[in-house]
């Protein structure tokens, strides 16, 4: 199984202290990889300590997406702090319900912002540097709404369509020089950004009846994908998004 052995490798995971992001970074961290967390907070987080339980380097670095200017910096502390960075997981995203004919400029501009711009700008600067090693692992966190338009979430269903086309346009530029960028979708997963819809008993209970599954997801089966994605085992993969949803997309 050295395919998906990750010892040796850095992976920087924007959002990585809770969540969807906490536990793919856990995940990648079991697979042997040092880790770099980004996140808002500056408070040392459970994830943190649990990853350098396992023997693992990990850093975190306080960071606000809803900026870009700074990312170089950004990327730069990373690197000074371990090393390099050989994967980049685009985790971290935010999520606001509203009617659309009631849906605010500037609830719509803040989820675009830390959605779609911070994401591209985080993989071009990270980018740079993996096309001068010569190799590195790109995945961002696309979504269900890559595909589908939801209900009161235009902004967030239009940001997620974004990432899985620019995911696209960045690996048919970089595939060549041995830069994987792939994506990952999410199904409806038991996260602190579901609690809305956990909460809305029918339609809780109408997205239940169409997961094939019969179980929204957890966090933790978002690892399996995401270590396959930052290994050599898919390194003939480019420009993908793999669905985890337990089996929406096909029903």
């Amino acid at each position: 199984m050295n395919l998906f052995n990750l010892e040796g490798k850095v992976a920087l995971v924007t959002g990585g202290n809770r969540g969807l992001g906490g536990a793919m970074a856990y995940g990648l961290a079991q697979a042997g990889a040092d880790i770099a967390i980004v996140q808002r907070s500056k408070e040392e987080t459970e994830v943190a300590k649990s990853i350098r339980d396992l023997g693992r380097k990990c850093e975190t670095f306080s960071f606000d997406l809803s900026e870009t200017k700074d990312l170089p910096e950004l990327v730069d502390s990373v690197i000074k702090q371990l090393g390099k960075i050989d994967i980049l997981v685009n985790n971290a995203g935010v999520q606001r319900r509203s009617p659309s004919e009631e849906f605010s400029e500037e609830d719509w501009d803040l989820v675009m912002q830390v959605n779609s711009k911070a994401v591209f700008f985080l993989c071009q600067t990270v980018g740079r540097k993996m096309l001068q090693q010569g190799k590195g692992k790109i995945i961002n966190l696309a979504s269900l709404l890559s595909y589908q338009g939801g209900f009161t979430v235009p902004e967030y269903a239009a940001s997620k369509g974004g990432v899985a086309q620019f995911t696209k346009s960045l690996s048919n530029e970089w595939a060549s020089k041995n830069v994987n960028v792939n994506a990952i979708a999410p199904g409806y997963m038991a996260t602190e950004m579901n609690t809305a819809l956990i909460n809305d008993e029918k339609r809780s209970r109408q997205i239940l009846e169409r997961i094939p599954a019969g179980r929204w997801g957890n966090p933790e089966d978002m690892v399996g994908a995401v270590v396959f994605l930052a290994s050599n085992a898919s390194d003939y993969v480019n420009g993908e998004t793999i669905t985890v949803d337990g089996g929406w997309m096909g029903r």
